[in-house]
Order: C-alpha cells, then sequence, then structure tokens
C-alpha cells in the first residue's frame, strides 16, 4: 500500500512539474478591466474567462511554442505566439474592433441603402413606394437633401450642378445615356427598372478617387446577386403592361423585365396641355443573368434595351400653329462584371459596358439625327491588410464616339461629331486609427484624348465617432469632367471643367433613426463660355466660366415610434451663382431653388390590409429673365409645391391593386415664361407661363406575383 502511495505521489509531482501556468490581465487601451474575455491555447481545450478585474490564469501540459488566443465582441482578437514557458504575468490591451456595427462609418456626402449599409438612410423598398416617384429611382432620390425640384426635367440635380454633373453607374460601370428622352416641360425617368437592384449609393459631393467625370454627384445602383427563388410578375397598369421572370439551376439565375407605354388611352381620359400627332409610346426590356462561383465570386451579365416614340405640338406664344416637336430614340446598354478573390486575400473586380444610343428629333421641320457609341473598361484591385488598414487601386478606359446630323427644312445637311477617349487610374486607403476615427485617402489621375489634357485629383476623408450613436466627418476632393457632348461636337478647343468640394457632416444615428447635417462649399473653375444664343459653329468657346454653390442640408428618419409608421424629412439650403454659357454676368442659374423641402411618410393599416403613402414637395421660386425690366435673370416663379399620395392594398398574399396621384390638390406650378420675340406697340414683351404638361398625374396598376413560397409579392418594388 505504502509503495502505491509512493508511485501516485510521484507521478502526481511530475505531472505538477510538467505543466505550465499561463496568467496575465486583459483590458481596452484604456487600461479598463474587460470582464469576460476569452483566453485559450489554439487547437486546445485549456483555455478560461477573465474575471471582474480583467485577470486570467489557467494550467497547461503543451510543450514549445504555442498561439494564445484572447477574444472578446466588439474587441479586435488578440494573437501572441509564444513559448509556453513565457506567456505569464501578460498584461493584454484589446483594440477595439473597427468592423463593428457600432463603429465609425465614412460616410460624408453619401447615402447607402442595402443590406451592406451600417447605416441606411433609405431602403431599397423606399425607392419605389414613395409616392411622388411613381416606380423610379429618381422620383425617390429627389426627396432626398442636396437634391433640387426639376419637375419639368426630371434629372438629378445636386448641390448648384447641372444634370449632367452627376454620373450614372451599374455595379460600378458607367451608364452613358441613363435617362429616357422627354418632351419639354415632361419628366424624364431613368431608363432602368428597379426591380433588379438590391442597393443604391448616391453622393452628393466627396465622393471616392473611384469615380471620376462627375462634378457634382455620382449615382450606383447594385444588381441583385442571388434571388431567393423562381418567379413571375405581371403587371397591368392604366399606362401600358409589364412582365418579369426569373429562373434559377445549379449556380446560374436568369432575371427578365419587359414593359410596354402607351400614353394615348390616358389622355384621351385626361387630355393635357399638347395636341398629340403621335402618342408617346415606349418598349423596354432588361435581363440580369448570374453565376456563382465558390468563395462569393460571381459573373454578371446585365443588358438591357428601350424604344421612345412621340410626335407632339405644344402651345408656344412665338408659334401661332404650335410648336412641333418629335422623337424617336433607339437606346441599348450591355454591362458585365466579375469579382473573385486571389493570392493572400487579394480582390479584383473587373468590369465592361457598352452603349449604343440613336436619336431622330423633329424640332418645327428641321431634323437632327444622332448617334452615340460608348465603353468602359474597368479593373480594380483591393486587399485588406489588416482590420484597421486596407487599400483599393484600379484602372480604367472610357471611349465615345458622337456623331450628329442637322438636315433644315430646305437646306443641306451638317455632319459633325467627335472621338474622345479617357483614361484614368485611382489609388485609395481606408486607414482605421480605432473604432472611433478613420480616414480615406486617395488620388485619382485622368488623360483625355480629346483634349489633350492630363488631371490629378486628391481626395480625403475623416470620420469620427464622438458618441455612442453620432459621428462627425469631414471631406474635401477635386474633381473634374470633360465638356458636354452639346460643347464637343462643336469644338474640341477645351479644357477639363473642375469643382472643389469641402463638406462638414454630423450624423446621429439609432435603432430606426437617423438625423444627418451638412454643410458644403463647391468651387467651379473652367466652365464652358460662349457668345451666342446656343452652342453652334459660330460660337466663340472659352473656360473662362467661374462658380460656386454652399448650403445646408438637414434630414431626419424615424420608423415605428408611431405604429406601423415610416417618415423622412429632408431640407436644403442653397445659395450658388455661376458665369458660365452665354451668361453676361453671374446670376443664381434658373435650375437652382434656394430652398427645398421634403416630407414622406407611408404607413400600413392592418385593418385595411393597406400601405398609404402622401409625399410633399417644396421649392422656393427660380430665377428667370423679364426683358421688360433691366438685368439678367432678374425675377423669381412663385415657389412650387406638390402633395401626392398612394394607396397599395394587398387583395391577397400575392396579389396587390396600386393607386397613386401626383400633385393631388391640382396646384398650377410654374418654372418659368416664355416671352413673345418682339414687343408690342407698347414695347413690352408679351409672355407665357411654362407649365407642366398636365397639373396631376393618376395612376392605376394590378401587380401578382407567381412564386414557389406563395408569400412573395411586388409590394417591395411598388
Amino acid at each position: 500500500m505504502k509503495r502505491i502511495l509512493f508511485l501516485l505521489f510521484t507521478i502526481t509531482q511530475f505531472s505538477i512539474l510538467a505543466q505550465h501556468t499561463i496568467s496575465g490581465k486583459v483590458t481596452d487601451v484604456k487600461n479598463n478591466p474587460i470582464l469576460g474575455a476569452s483566453v485559450y491555447l489554439d487547437g486546445t481545450y485549456d483555455g478560461t474567462s477573465t474575471d471582474e478585474k480583467g485577470a486570467f490564469s489557467f494550467n497547461t501540459e503543451e510543450k514549445g511554442t504555442q498561439t494564445l488566443v484572447i477574444s472578446f465582441v466588439s474587441y479586435e482578437t488578440f494573437v501572441k505566439i509564444d513559448d509556453v514557458a513565457a506567456l505569464k504575468n501578460l498584461h493584454i490591451k484589446l483594440r477595439d474592433d473597427v468592423n463593428a456595427l457600432d463603429a465609425v462609418t465614412i460616410n460624408a456626402g453619401m447615402f447607402k441603402a442595402g443590406e451592406k449599409a451600417k447605416v441606411t438612410v433609405l431602403k431599397p423598398l423606399d425607392i419605389v413606394t414613395t409616392a411622388s416617384a411613381v416606380g423610379d429611382v429618381l422620383g425617390a432620390l429627389q426627396t432626398l437633401p442636396g437634391t433640387t425640384a426639376t419637375p419639368e426635367d426630371g434629372r438629378l440635380f445636386v448641390r448648384g450642378g447641372s444634370a449632367d454633373e452627376t454620373q450614372i453607374f451599374i455595379d460600378g460601370v458607367r451608364v452613358f445615356t441613363p435617362y429616357s428622352p422627354s418632351p419639354n416641360n415632361a419628366p424624364t425617368r431613368g431608363r432602368y427598372s428597379p426591380f433588379l437592384f438590391k442597393g443604391i449609393t448616391f453622393s452628393t459631393g466627396g465622393y471616392s478617387a473611384e469615380y471620376g467625370q462627375a462634378l457634382s454627384g455620382v449615382l450606383d445602383l447594385t444588381t441583385i446577386d442571388k434571388p431567393d427563388q423562381e418567379k413571375t410578375e405581371i403587371q397591368l397598369m392604366t399606362v401600358g403592361a409589364g412582365f418579369g421572370n426569373t429562373q434559377i439551376w445549379g449556380k446560374n439565375s436568369l432575371s427578365v423585365n419587359t414593359s410596354y407605354i402607351n400614353l394615348q388611352p390616358y389622355t384621351e381620359l385626361f387630355p393635357d396641355r399638347n395636341t398629340w400627332l403621335s402618342p408617346f409610346q415606349s418598349a423596354s426590356g432588361e435581363a440580369v443573368y448570374r453565376y456563382s462561383f465558390k468563395d462569393d465570386s460571381m459573373l454578371k451579365i446585365y443588358g438591357a434595351f428601350s424604344y421612345t416614340d412621340l410626335d407632339m405640338l405644344q402651345d408656344d406664344i412665338n408659334f401661332e400653329d404650335g410648336f412641333r416637336f418629335g422623337l424617336r430614340n433607339r437606346n441599348l446598354y450591355i454591362n458585365s462584371t466579375y469579382k473573385n478573390k486571389f493570392g493572400n486575400n487579394w480582390r479584383i473586380q473587373t468590369g465592361i459596358s457598352f452603349t449604343n444610343d440613336n436619336s431622330t428629333l423633329k424640332i418645327i421641320d428641321d431634323q437632327i439625327n444622332n448617334s452615340e457609341n460608348s465603353a468602359h473598361f474597368k479593373l480594380k484591385i483591393k486587399k485588406q491588410f489588416t482590420n484597421r488598414f486596407r487599400i483599393s487601386m484600379g484602372s480604367e478606359y472610357f471611349i465615345t464616339n458622337f456623331d450628329e446630323k442637322y438636315t433644315p427644312n430646305n437646306g443641306k445637311a451638317f455632319e459633325y461629331g467627335f472621338n474622345n477617349n479617357v483614361f484614368a487610374s485611382f489609388a485609395e486607403t481606408d486607414v482605421f486609427f480605432s473604432k472611433n476615427l478613420a480616414a480615406k485617402l486617395g488620388v485619382r489621375a485622368e488623360h483625355s484624348n480629346v483634349l489633350n489634357q492630363f488631371t490629378l485629383s486628391p481626395r480625403a476623408s475623416l470620420s469620427y465617432k464622438s458618441g455612442k450613436s453620432s459621428q462627425f466627418s469631414l471631406a474635401y476632393g477635386q474633381f473634374y469632367q470633360n465638356p458636354s457632348n452639346n460643347y464637343l461636337k462643336f469644338s474640341q478647343s477645351f479644357k477639363a471643367e473642375n469643382a472643389s468640394h469641402v463638406i462638414a457632416n454630423f450624423q446621429h444615428s439609432k435603432q430606426n433613426q437617423i438625423f444627418r447635417v451638412e454643410a458644403y462649399y463647391k468651387d467651379y473653375n473652367n466652365l464652358v463660355k460662349f457668345d451666342t444664343d446656343m452652342p453652334n459653329f459660330n460660337s466663340n468657346f472659352s473656360n473662362n466660366g467661374s462658380a460656386y454653390a454652399k448650403g445646408i442640408d438637414i434630414f431626419w428618419r424615424q420608423n415605428g415610434k408611431i405604429k406601423n409608421t415610416d417618415y423622412w424629412v429632408s431640407y436644403s439650403f442653397l445659395d450658388t451663382e455661376r458665369d458660365y454659357r452665354n451668361y453676361p454676368t453671374t446670376a443664381t442659374p434658373n435650375f437652382a431653388s434656394t430652398h427645398n423641402f421634403s416630407f414622406v411618410a407611408k404607413h400600413w393599416v392592418e385593418k385595411w390590409k393597406s400601405q398609404l403613402g402622401i409625399t410633399y414637395n417644396f421649392a422656393s421660386g427660380r430665377t428667370y429673365t423679364n426683358p421688360n425690366e433691366p438685368g439678367f435673370l432678374n425675377n423669381k416663379t412663385k415657389a412650387y409645391n406638390s402633395v401626392s399620395l398612394n394607396w397599395a392594398y394587398l387583395i391577397d398574399q400575392q396579389k396587390i391593386l396600386y393607386f397613386s396621384v401626383n400633385n393631388a390638390l391640382g396646384t398650377r406650378n410654374i418654372f418659368g415664361y416664355n416671352y413673345k420675340n418682339t414687343p408690342d406697340v407698347n414695347g413690352n414683351f408679351d409672355r407665357q407661363a411654362i407649365v407642366p404638361n398636365a397639373d396631376s398625374f393618376f395612376f392605376v396598376g394590378f401587380f401578382w406575383t407567381i412564386s414557389n413560397d406563395k408569400k412573395s409579392n411586388q409590394l417591395n418594388n411598388l
């Protein structure tokens, strides 16, 4: 018995001598102890958790070099590789996890919508459930601060910039002709259905070095990666019909949408101010093919085709029989993107787009034919070296070929155009100094073939998280853009137009609630000027134009505080003046409103199985020139007001009846005035108000979804 006890004692002593004690203390960077951190040797069952003082201690029989791992929620995981005998009396400081949901975000001048956005200002659902939008992405974005209400145009006017200063991308690849053509005083719409997109990034200034050839804003639409199921969608509307279908097989999926619009039945019921020689009609189709590889790699091919046709007489004070405007447009857009991983945590994204756009315009008795062929090639690589440091870089090539033929009535035809190639490279880095402080630094270099000019654009953003739910951001950037096609087709003796942005942002966000306020200043140089009524071959062009824009944007959104109600409010103050085009002096341009206000609300009524919506838009008066008084752009119109309503009624889980009316109160809004070309006997010029073709627009639609789960519906698309 004594021998057995002695043997057990000896074994125990050897076991104790063979063990090592691993010990230490875990704190944050401010030396505050962390309770409950997990501490263990990688690949073993040996470990423990820290106590209220942050201390830990445990024994192990492992020998030699080992890996000690310490982890805790919202902190970066700590890893130490050393001889097991040296892992004692340690003092470990855990750093904040910069990828945590409550970490700082770089957001100056940027609105995001989508499942990957940490802070979402708009959800994809909002793009098409906003009453005034009538299912158009652009219409919903015009309820955000930083945009100016131009309901007779419909394009995006951002922070004192003209519409061609904002560029649109799909999956990071350029769309050269994003707007559907329309007659005067009728708002255009985006060419592309919102049904195929999962999110957006809308930058009103200070955007990434990845984007160029845009002086004011960038809109990047992201298509859906993987549809959740096969389904068919049918739309019957007062203005036409639509059909959509999604198929999935293996790693492949294909989504298709088509639509046909004809306004003749509508205008017969609700006549507008035009005489239609041929009704407005359009046909469009789009498709996305996707192939999923392993490791989140994916190939997407997106294609869209649209056709528009109309011929009309518009009432005009200078044309007794009306001003004739006819249009026939055909547009093809193809976009292909590929993303993959390679090497040591590198990621690659490539893309190519091609646009073919052909238009025939009938203006009075003259005819204009133009054709644009454009392409964009893009390569981008990025790598995350650590949680706190990542870089991205890339190159891209833009090709534009533009031709136009002008045939005057009983005259000789003129042909003209231009070719332009732009090569660009960019590099950018994100640096997270802590969970509360981050910076984005970048530079973009471009060379334009038609201008024979090289430009360099620095970009910088800094964000600081000042509290649990609030942060401050600053951004600066220099931006260049070639003059528009309307100038380049007559002359190529230009320099690139440029603008610099300075932005200061404050944002406070918590669950279902967000408030943000942003101040900015933009300085423009090298804007195009000419000395004729309209640009033409006889114009003397220069880059002597300049401008400024400054203002404050405010946004507030709350969801759920009022039961079943979601609403947002936006306000923009804009102070801007320009000396460009044929302006004889510096003045506020006629597309800019000093004050813009939007209120959007949506309420679900369970008893009625309905979603009710309202949008109110206000914009202060815009400038116009009254030739009966001295000065240029010397008067302002009355303020713009519009109340829009919508109602989506759930007939059953997959059938929806939808009603909407824009400008429900029938307010007669005025966008400016046309003046008689010659004065009357008293020397006064008579005038005619520029008003919408119709004061209100009514829409009724039936939407039916057929899917395997028998639950999906198109409420997300209304």
